[in-house]
């Protein structure tokens, strides 16, 4: 470990990775009480915050900085996206109608959807937490995720006119926020993590390619799709 990558405080290295882990939850659990609260009392709708809610998931990668390598510790980073696998499957089954998670996480209300798409999307982040942590295709897959498939319903669904539907219906608004979304994440959380591996015509290309996946996905398994492709596509270009 160089004098640049020194702990917090001068902490055994395990004790470190675990404060940023910490922080990691405090970040992401912050997220569905505050758009709880501006569901119920300010009434913005599902739609919106279950993608800002995907937006803020996505963006916990901004914290990889802050973790140590050195011994097994790193591998905390995913703890926060594993105690929510535990929770979307339990609320998934089991939660009530006004459970904080279904008004926020879901689009119609339907608890059963939350073992589906965003179920997906915690179990692709801890795989990139582990097998690609700190690698350019997990880092890219996480922020075309996070910020690409964030913004593009937010976008087609308000100001969509050029429709198109090819397994699901989707417009060619959306596509541009997803690319520019996909782009502007991509260059940005890449030069944050993997500084070494930055290329902004490689970003730009797995971005493209990964908007026409996204305009090709059935609902619900782009989560899976769109991370594949970015991955797979990191591996050859």
């Amino acid at each position: 470990m160089t004098p640049s990558e020194s702990t917090f405080f001068s902490l055994p290295l395990v004790w470190h990775n675990a404060i940023v882990t910490l922080m990691t939850f405090a970040y992401v659990f912050s997220v569905p009480p505050l758009m709880d609260y501006l569901v119920t009392n300010h009434g913005l709708p599902r739609d919106i915050s279950r993608k800002i809610t995907h937006i803020c998931a996505g963006s916990t990668i901004v914290f990889l900085p802050l973790f140590r390598e050195g011994d097994w510790s790193h591998y905390l980073n995913i703890t926060v996206f594993a105690v929510w696998t535990l929770l979307l499957v339990q609320k998934g089954l089991f939660a009530a109608d006004d459970d904080q998670a279904v008004k926020t996480m879901t689009r119609t209300g339907d608890k059963r959807e939350l073992l589906k798409g965003t179920l997906y999307f915690v179990v692709v982040a801890m795989l990139c937490g582990t097998i690609y942590y700190k690698q350019f295709a997990g880092v890219l897959a996480m922020a075309v995720l996070g910020w690409g498939d964030g913004l593009a319903p937010i976008v087609g669904t308000r100001y969509g006119r050029i429709k198109y539907k090819i397994l699901s219906d989707k417009s060619v608004e959306g596509s541009l926020a997803f690319l520019v979304g996909s782009l502007l994440a991509g260059l940005f959380f890449v030069k944050l993590i993997v500084p070494e591996a930055y290329d902004p015509v490689r970003i730009t290309i797995i971005a493209l390619a990964a908007t026409a996946i996204e305009g090709l996905s059935p609902k619900e398994v782009d989560n899976l799709l769109i991370p594949a492709a970015v991955i797979g596509l990191a591996a050859v270009i």
